[in-house]
């Protein structure tokens, strides 16, 4: 398997899709997954684009350093990872934290970039009573006693009872994240706060919501879809929408990465 080694820890990546012809597209998964919640994308993307995708800090098969973590130390996951790989420009798609983090490049790195896709996110999600709260559960039970409520905000019932085999896997992704990487990252999302910031985003962004997502409502993404160059899209799905609408969700990723011009 590959890995990136950093002086504090290791991100594990993967590369799939087409050759050197083609431009880069790179997933950032939300936070309690890997880089398997994109799975459904691949099959539908890989001839069109070189794909990487990673385990944020604390995820999947990636180390946890000590937390806490800023949005500057995943962001700047991202950019040592492009580094590595002699990225120099790539469309970014990220997911709930994926998404802040994906804002983060585009302040800060903004030329790294092309084509942002933001999913299920905000340019604040959450407040720090909340995510401190979060914190302290965690640190006192663990994870396990988050699934049944992570479940119902993730999935609807109706995906949930039609595709069984789906949700769970992508909340057994859930389950055995790492509990650092997992309070890490709470803290980054506690601090992280886009609001003042997100007008400064010049590259096109597609913003796309779960109709019925309970995290990140549609009008979280409609205000981020107020950048320059920005358009919303609303899927039926709670907060995984890019699982819960998988075939929508591909053909909306797909034409936004490759309409030639843009408005």
């Amino acid at each position: 398997m590959p890995y990136l080694n950093l002086p504090t820890h290791h991100l594990h990546y993967r590369i799939d899709g087409a050759g050197e012809d083609k431009p880069w597209l790179t997933f950032c998964n939300s936070l309690g997954t890997d880089l398997h919640m994109w799975d459904a994308q691949i099959a539908d993307l890989k001839s069109d684009f070189r794909i990487l995708r990673y385990d944020r800090r604390g995820h999947g098969k990636s180390e946890a350093p000590p937390a806490p973590y800023e949005m500057a130390d995943l962001g700047g996951d991202v950019i040592a990872l492009l580094d590595a790989l002699g990225i120099d420009c790539t469309h970014f798609c990220g997911l709930s934290i994926g998404g802040l983090t994906g804002q983060w490049l585009a302040i800060h790195a903004g030329k790294r970039l092309d084509r942002i896709v933001l999913c299920a996110t905000a340019a604040r999600i959450g407040t720090v009573d909340s995510w401190t709260s979060r914190i302290a559960d965690v640190t006192e039970n663990g994870l396990s006693p988050l699934i049944t409520s992570t479940a119902d905000r993730w999935f609807s019932p109706e995906f949930r009872q039609v595709h069984p085999d789906a949700a769970a896997a992508v909340l057994g992704q859930f389950e055995q994240t790492s509990v650092d990487g997992y309070m890490g990252c709470c803290a980054a999302l506690a601090r992280a706060d886009f609001r003042k910031q997100i007008h400064d985003i010049k590259n096109p962004v597609l913003a796309i919501s779960g109709g019925d997502d309970p995290v990140c409502p549609p009008a979280n993404l409609e205000a981020l879809a107020g950048v320059t160059n920005g358009r919303h899209v609303s899927l039926p799905g709670r907060h995984i929408v890019n699982v819960e609408s998988t075939l929508r969700f591909n053909d909306v990723l797909h034409d936004f990465l490759t309409v030639a011009a843009l408005p």
